[in-house]
């Protein structure tokens, strides 16, 4: 399928109709039924609405819109009952936008991260950030020390299925530059924005917890739910992490897979993720599994059978496939 003649950088399924596919390349999406085999493939949608390079292409689970990251540090919102543009979400990221994800539970917003070690939350309906996490400044007022050099780029951002909520609840999952990766509870962020007041005492609070006490890489939030950062001192990723993804196979959701620069794949146990009695122990036993690989991972994805059911694309030209039990 001869898709451009620049490189494609991301594609997606249209949810519900697998058949149809959304491709990014540079700054267009087109949209092709993968039924309609031909020498000649002609796109059914095509959209023009970025201004610079897009980097992430998604779809939201009911079809009804998609979501681009680009260069330029915005997300356009296209409709794609209607066919054009819906929304532009500007005035947030400073940097590049490199990702960006429907919440699946909440259907006007989308949550978008940067190479400007911002991670965002927006109602797309008002077209504005409600929350901005700045893992930057928040690494270094909370004390989180040896991390790597590398500043904390948010690379991709992983959500939770709607099946998978019971278990793991609304959060996500943040990849970074720095190579850590930080677990965070959706809901209870946004109800941390409703009162200046105690979104002045949480930052209090996390200082506090943080200052000789960063073995336990937590951080309690108002409601007694854990902000989890799974760093080096877990066992966890020496350079940047590039991909991040809940596992689909045996209790969905019971896994978070990573990949990094490190050449190296970590399969971490979030069972029990987010109970508020996260101890020192389960902390030292969340590092499920660790994978070498010969090149640097750029993307990772699971599927649901009981075996070879982790497929990773690195950095050469092998797509390699595990088993995770």
């Amino acid at each position: 399928m001869d898709v451009s003649v620049e490189p494609v950088s991301s594609l997606c399924f249209k949810s519900g109709m697998e058949d149809m596919i959304y491709v990014s390349s540079g700054k267009e999406i087109k949209c092709f039924d993968v039924r309609l085999a031909a020498a000649q493939w002609k796109p059914l949608e095509n959209y023009n609405y970025n201004k610079e390079e897009i980097n992430k292409v998604v779809c939201n689970s009911k079809s009804s819109f998609l979501a681009a990251a680009d260069d330029n540090g915005e997300v356009k919102i296209i409709d794609i009952h209607q066919q054009c543009l819906y929304k532009t979400l500007r005035a947030g990221h400073t940097s590049i936008c490199s990702t960006v994800e429907f919440l699946p539970w909440r259907s006007w917003e989308v949550i978008s991260g940067g190479l400007d070690s911002m991670l965002m939350l927006w109602d797309f309906s008002k077209g504005r950030p409600y929350k901005v996490v700045d893992f930057a400044t928040f690494d270094v007022s909370s004390g989180i020390a040896g991390r790597c050099v590398n500043p904390a780029f948010v690379h991709a951002i992983a959500i939770p299925e709607v099946d998978m909520l019971d278990k793991l609840d609304k959060i996500c999952a943040v990849a970074r530059g720095d190579g850590a990766i930080d677990v965070i509870n959706i809901e209870t962020e946004m109800a941390a924005t409703k009162s200046k007041s105690s979104s002045n005492s949480r930052k209090g609070s996390h200082s506090r917890s943080k200052d000789g006490s960063s073995s336990s890489n937590t951080d309690a939030d108002q409601n007694g739910k854990k902000r989890l950062h799974l760093d080096y001192t877990l066992g966890g990723h020496t350079a940047a992490v590039s991909s991040l993804a809940f596992s689909l196979f045996g209790e969905r959701g019971k896994f978070l897979i990573s990949g990094g620069n490190d050449k190296l794949v970590k399969v971490w146990n979030l069972s029990c993720y987010p109970d508020a009695g996260l101890s020192d122990d389960n902390n030292n036993n969340i590092l499920h599994l660790n994978i070498e690989v010969p090149r640097k991972v750029n993307w990772l994805c699971t599927t649901s059978a009981d075996t070879d059911n982790l497929v990773v694309c690195d950095t050469s030209k092998v797509v390699k496939v595990y088993s995770i039990t």
